[in-house]
């Protein structure tokens, strides 16, 4: 993440092996012990997902796996041993997911539906912020109808498109978790300094997007929650311009248990919400 803490990557499905859910000890997709209770929440440095009764063949996928947060993400929920299955999901896999493709990313989705798993707990860890073509803007004359587009098919349509085809897939009856990760300049409250034209906007557009899907959520799915949540401060490569003096950076290792820890502690009625890294609510 950047100042803004979040991850700065386009993000493809990645389930390694010929069996997309085997235990291999060269992947973060391995199949992970089983378990008699479940629950996300901080236990010493571990952060269990803890669910009041066992669910046989429970997944946890992360988008975005490629990039700092995401990657520690699932090396977290590999130790933690709370799922049967981490499914990481980057620009390598096979099937690949492309953000800006619709139908890869329905691909993926009905190949994890066929496969038989429950998924859990969905984090999209995805999103853009810079690249070789594109800086944030700090100025009105700097925006232009590309570097628009581009965050907003990245930080916007593609997460959108994602929970589409994944959202149908949480288990009825049983308490899942869906997760994007969003950032604190997305909040309209909170923008006092301005600048970031096309992140900031891309952002709230998100969580937009997550609190309509939430209220329709509710309707079709009582047990699931979907939430929007900021990362913090994260060091990672692509943060690094944006770092400043004085701001409480946090290593992806870090920050990944920060996240599992709050969504763990989420209910039903928080489903809808803009969450940041210590469970704070963060306004509109």
């Amino acid at each position: 993440g950047s100042s803004s803490g979040v991850e700065h990557h386009v993000a493809n499905v990645r389930v390694e092996g010929s069996n997309p859910f085997s235990r291999s000890k060269s992947t973060n997709c391995n199949r992970l012990g089983n378990y008699s209770e479940q629950r996300i929440g901080l236990r010493s440095s571990r952060h269990k997902f803890f669910f009041m009764t066992h669910s046989e063949k429970s997944a946890a996928v992360v988008i975005g796996s490629s990039g700092g947060i995401g990657s520690a993400l699932c090396n977290q929920l590999n130790l933690d041993k709370s799922f049967d299955k981490v499914v990481a999901i980057d620009r390598k896999s096979t099937p690949n997911i492309d953000l800006l493709n619709e139908d890869s990313i329905m691909n993926a989705a009905q190949e994890l539906a066929a496969s038989g798993v429950k998924i859990k707990l969905l984090i999209v860890a995805t999103g853009f912020l810079h690249g070789l073509n594109q800086r944030p803007e700090k100025r009105l004359k700097d925006l232009s109808a590309a570097s628009l587009s581009n965050s907003f098919a990245i930080n916007t349509i593609g997460p959108a498109l994602l929970l589409k085809h994944f959202l149908p897939l949480a288990p009825k009856g049983e308490r899942s978790v869906f997760a994007c990760l969003s950032a604190r300049v997305g909040s309209i409250g909170d923008n006092s300094l301005g600048g970031w034209h096309s992140y900031r906007a891309s952002k709230a557009a998100l969580n937009q997007i997550i609190k309509t899907m939430a209220v329709e959520l509710r309707r079709t799915n009582l047990d699931s929650v979907l939430v929007s949540i900021h990362p913090g401060t994260t060091s990672t490569e692509l943060s690094k311009p944006f770092s400043k003096n004085g701001l409480d950076v946090r290593t992806p290792e870090v920050a990944s248990k920060q996240i599992l820890s709050v969504l763990g502690k989420l209910t039903t009625q928080d489903s809808g919400a803009f969450f940041d890294h210590l469970g704070k609510p963060i306004p509109w």
